[in-house]
């Protein structure tokens, strides 16, 4: 029963919670210890959120996950854990997100509040509304990045949250087409919402979000007010690692359309994707710290 209940709770998908720990970088507080224990502590309480989250969606949505070609493989869905196991384990993050966030203040606490309630909303409405299912899902990343700043009591730059959202819709969107090609004459029947969606319109918000999402990380790479903060102008050098990982990115959806996973699982496994990854938070944390 525990390697089911691992898997139900995704921690591959922990990977997405470093957007709490965007703030601390950036704020060039990194090296300072206490604030380090609390960025962590905020990243270990989005994660018991975020699987708080799946086993929701995943006891909520069992009977329709099993109709889908992969979705019928989780755990829940597949029975492999049992209902009372996924309940209590459901109840049991939840309330541990909120203990380990009790020493980040209240308006961590808000934000941490917000981003289960959002999803929960999500879950029981938001994802059958066109566009607004996209742009609820991508507010978990703007709400993460809220959340690490309220952590460490930092403000957080308007152009980190301008970033996140864009790149955010990106990937959301992305997804949305994914499971438009892959479920095919299906995909309706898979998730309601995707009836009103169509390959021709998924690419043209693909389009928009790419152009935005590259557009205001380069602004912000080269805007005086970032040049003043970290005293160089050498963060325009990462810009040339952002554009290859948006282009591999697209890559892999457009280039790969039978890959069974969605665009952000496979890129775990993207090796192309990964080295440029860590090349480009190598750099950021030589230009912030070192230069």
């Amino acid at each position: 029963m525990l390697w089911p209940l691992i898997r139900a709770l995704r921690p591959t998908q922990w990977v997405k919670n470093v957007f709490v720990l965007a703030p601390i970088v950036f704020a060039e507080r990194l090296t300072d210890m206490f604030v380090l224990h609390r960025a962590l502590l905020a990243f270990a309480a989005f994660c018991l959120a975020a699987s708080t989250i799946y086993l929701f969606n995943d006891l909520r949505d069992r009977n329709e996950d099993r109709k889908h070609p992969l979705k019928k493989h989780r755990p829940i869905a597949s029975g492999a854990l049992p209902l009372p196991v996924a309940i209590v384990t459901c109840i049991l993050f939840g309330a541990g997100a909120f203990v380990v966030s009790a020493d980040l203040g209240a308006e961590f606490a808000t934000l941490l509040a917000v981003y289960i309630g959002i999803n929960v909303v999500y879950s029981g409405f938001l994802k059958r509304v066109v566009i607004l299912d996209v742009m609820a899902v991508s507010s978990g990343y703007v709400l993460r990045v809220m959340a690490g700043a309220a952590a460490i009591s930092v403000d957080v730059s308007n152009w980190l949250l301008l970033c996140t959202t864009f790149l955010a819709l990106f990937l959301i969107f992305s997804k949305r087409r994914h499971e438009l090609v892959l479920l095919a004459d299906d995909a309706a029947s898979h998730r309601a919402v995707l009836g009103h969606y169509s390959k021709a319109f998924l690419d043209q918000m693909i389009n928009v979000v790419t152009a935005s999402t590259v557009v205001a990380y380069a602004l912000y790479a080269v805007d005086p007010s970032t040049v003043e903060r970290f005293g160089t102008d050498r963060l325009v050098y990462t810009i040339p690692l952002v554009l290859y990982g948006v282009f591999r990115y697209l890559y892999l959806i457009y280039q790969r359309p039978d890959e069974p996973r969605n665009p952000t699982e496979a890129i775990l496994t993207d090796w192309p994707s990964l080295i440029n990854v860590m090349l480009w938070g190598l750099l950021v944390l030589w230009i912030v710290y070192g230069a």
